[in-house]
């Protein structure tokens, strides 16, 4: 077995429970990751997306048990997650047919481009508190869901601030960013098992185990650590990791 499969667990602890912890980081930073490791954008994209539908769900569980965010019937964060849910269906529904129709190149040029793009948005929204309203979350939900059905990144960092600039709770966003990438996660699954019956899975069952077993020490860690740090901590590693996928896929 290729001693690069012994990695993957690792990888998809850490860069979950950063997700989870933050609300974004796994997709964005796993995706440019495993292209520097050699795996191809087919093998990459599904499996997290299937990995982040089983993490993402249970993320959502723990939040709403440790009282990061409330999903109970009717109320506001229930609603938002509704909303970015069915954005994130039609969007990654969408983005899975182009991402099968695009030469393997082209889609690590997107992913590259996409991954340095979220680095600088974190980066250059780190401070600022714009106004907010239900259409803007409604077109960043479906933009976010393009980006994760493309390339397995990208959604976190716009729902989240999306979110956080409306006046959610830093918890509250996290708790529906969670849910809401799952949900986004499994319309995606599914549109590849339909769409690209023949795609390699090797890498899911490492991705998905490592990704789950994150998830418990996240939900208990938002609760204590400075979020500031580790989110200009994440935004530097994804700006890196985007400028060398791209620089590698122009070599």
């Amino acid at each position: 077995m290729d001693i690069k499969i012994f990695l993957l667990m690792p990888l998809a602890f850490f860069c979950e429970y950063i997700d989870s912890t933050l609300g974004m980081g796994y997709g964005t930073s796993l995706a440019p990751i495993l292209l520097l490791l050699g795996f191809e954008p087919l093998q990459i994209v599904p499996a997290i997306l299937f990995s982040e539908f089983v993490s993402g769900i249970t993320a959502g569980f723990f939040h709403h048990s440790l009282q990061n965010v409330n999903f109970r019937p009717h109320t506001k964060d229930a609603r938002v997650a509704f909303v970015l849910s069915i954005c994130g269906v039609i969007g990654a529904v969408v983005a899975v047919f182009v991402a099968i129709k695009l030469p393997p190149k082209v889609l690590k040029l997107f992913i590259g481009g996409i991954v340095t793009f979220m680095g600088i948005f974190i980066l250059a929204t780190f401070n600022r508190r714009p106004r907010f309203t239900w259409r803007k979350i409604t077109v960043l939900g479906a933009i976010a869901s393009f980006n994760k059905g493309m390339s397995g990144g990208g959604y976190g960092p716009l729902v989240m601030g999306g979110q956080m600039l409306s006046g959610i709770g830093v918890k509250n966003a996290v708790g529906i960013t969670s849910l809401s990438e799952g949900i986004t996660c499994f319309a995606g699954i599914t549109a590849y098992f339909f769409m690209a019956p023949h795609i390699d899975w090797v890498l899911t069952p490492w991705l998905m185990a490592g990704a789950v077993l994150s998830v418990p020490f996240a939900a208990h860690t938002i609760k204590r650590i400075p979020e500031r740090r580790i989110k200009f901590i994440v935004a530097i590693v994804v700006l890196v990791l985007g400028c060398l996928t791209l620089i590698k896929a122009f070599s």
